[in-house]
């Protein structure tokens, strides 16, 4: 039942039901519905047509309004229902006004820190304005006194989450795209249940469709009846609604307001490899101690708000420092919407781009990118910068996996160095420049995390964190494979035959 269901909202599945129902549907027409004809076939066209009129004076990337108006005019019966469906952002007047509500909470609650951003302004211009540019953006302060820790893998971070989180005295935030019922989420439920049972506030949140084949059906209320407080976010109706976009992309703990974690990790066993399925899953996570952790504390608590009741009164989740961290760097973990017509997370990674002088290395599991990004890879290699972007070896999408691999011979031509993790599938959303910055975060080099998800990812300027993330980058080279032209030669009819056909719906993946 669970794999029928997963056929049915597949987003793949059905854009191509859509054409098989225009197919379909001139068949039928011509046995016995040749009556209607006239009036179906105008109401559907006339869809089309006012959805790629809207498209045209909507303000948003070209390329991204190309890549929808193309499919809408190569199927002109249901391409408008196929942007309703997937490309089109609904929101009710109750989100949208508990969405500014929360915003507006978050923002009186975040400092200034004019302070730390006067040292930055003062010790390296390109930094400040990248971080004025996410605080302008997010609402999201840049912090010092915060102790940052890379991890490599999903196994080495739960490790540690689990020891912090049976250390909790206060509160504990969880919120997930992913929750699966295993050996992973067991062991943390375990710990959860416990601490709440102890008084502590126990707050869950996990993305109803990125778990809707995890976990049993109201699983929110089996929490809630074991003392932990709840959300599935944007709740998935099945046959009622097909629109998959707006998802909590987001992974997020934040423990007593002292520590925090995000990374790629969902709440899944294959994340540390006690499943495999896609060979060896290679993920990244980082985890915050010090004053930066509110960031995450504030972001939680504006999902919260967003989607339950409001909290009002942030204040009383601040933890007070006996003693501050006494680490170097700058750190600022910032939120992403999809509602604010802001593209901050790739504007995030393109920033980078732009002041990189020696290298700019990538981990991404997708490389579905607008035109924009991909002519930004080009320029900084084309200038001398040493530009890597690792991608899976294995693929958990096949038609993912061949668009993102159509982009690689126009990159590599440009001097773009591609690589392909040889061992399995890569999850990590990493990007590291000239041994000073870095992002970690959920932050994918695709159109649904651009454009479409809520996410989240952390800033980081000259913490310990980014010398354990170039290891791990240099490490990870040497073990994966180099992509070259000639490779690209041999795989000719998939990178340049069904790719350039994949590229037309390529705001679906």
């Amino acid at each position: 039942m669970r794999k029928i269901l997963h056929l049915v909202v597949n987003r793949v599945f059905i854009t191509a039901l859509l054409v098989l129902l225009q197919v379909a549907f001139f068949l039928l027409i011509i046995l016995r519905w040749s009556n209607y004809y006239f009036f179906i076939d105008l109401g559907l066209r006339l869809l089309s047509i006012a959805v790629v009129i809207y498209l045209i004076y909507r303000p948003n990337n070209p390329a991204v309004k190309l890549a929808w108006i193309i499919p809408i005019l190569i199927f002109p019966l249901f391409g408008g229902i196929l942007y309703l469906a997937f490309g089109h952002v609904i929101i009710s007047r109750r989100l949208r006004d508990s969405m500014i509500a929360a915003d507006k909470l978050m923002r009186e609650n975040m400092p200034d820190n004019k302070t730390v951003e006067s040292e930055l302004k003062d010790e390296k211009t390109s930094v400040y304005n990248q971080i004025s540019y996410i605080k302008n953006h997010s609402g999201m302060s840049v912090w010092k006194n915060t102790e940052s820790e890379y991890y490599l893998d999903g196994l080495s971070c739960w490790k540690q989450l689990l020891k912090d989180l049976e250390e909790a005295q206060d509160f504990i935030f969880m919120e997930y795209f992913i929750i699966e019922e295993g050996t992973m989420w067991g062991e943390i439920l375990k710990i959860l249940e416990k601490k709440a049972k102890q008084g502590l506030d126990v707050r869950v949140m996990y993305d109803d469709l990125g778990s809707v084949f995890k976990l049993p059906k109201h699983y929110d209320r089996y929490l809630e009846s074991k003392g932990i407080k709840c959300v599935a976010f944007n709740k998935l109706i099945p046959f009622m609604t097909i629109i998959l976009n707006n998802r909590d992309h987001r992974k997020i703990t934040v423990i007593d307001g002292k520590v925090g974690y995000s990374g790629g990790l969902n709440l899944t066993d294959e994340y540390i490899n006690y499943k495999t399925v896609y060979g060896y899953w290679k993920d990244a996570g980082i985890r915050l101690e010090g004053e930066g952790v509110w960031n995450f504390t504030a972001m939680f608590l504006q999902m919260w708000s967003m989607a339950r009741e409001p909290e009002k009164d942030y204040s009383r989740f601040c933890y007070k420092f006996n003693e501050l961290p006494m680490a170097k760097g700058y750190v600022q973990p910032y939120g992403d919407t999809p509602f604010d017509g802001e593209t901050l997370g790739e504007n995030v990674y393109l920033n980078m781009l732009g002041y990189a002088e020696r290298y700019y290395y990538v981990f991404t599991p997708y490389l579905i990118t607008d035109n924009e990004m991909v002519t930004a890879l080009k320029l900084a290699a084309k200038r001398g910068v040493d530009v890597r972007i690792v991608t899976p070896g294995i693929p958990d999408k096949k038609a993912v996996y061949w668009l993102t691999q159509s982009s690689y011979q126009n990159l590599i031509e440009a001097g773009v160095k591609i690589y392909q993790f040889t061992p399995g599938f890569i999850h990590s959303k990493c990007v590291l420049c000239d041994d000073e910055t870095a992002a970690v975060g959920t932050i994918n080099f695709d159109y649904r995390s651009f454009y479409h998800h809520f996410e989240c990812g952390v800033f980081l300027y000259n913490v310990d964190a980014i010398q354990s993330l170039k290891q791990d980058m240099e490490a990870t080279f040497e073990i994966s494979e180099p992509i070259t032209l000639e490779w690209c030669k041999k795989n000719f009819m998939k990178l340049n035959v069904v790719g350039p056909i994949l590229k037309l719906f390529s705001p679906l993946f």
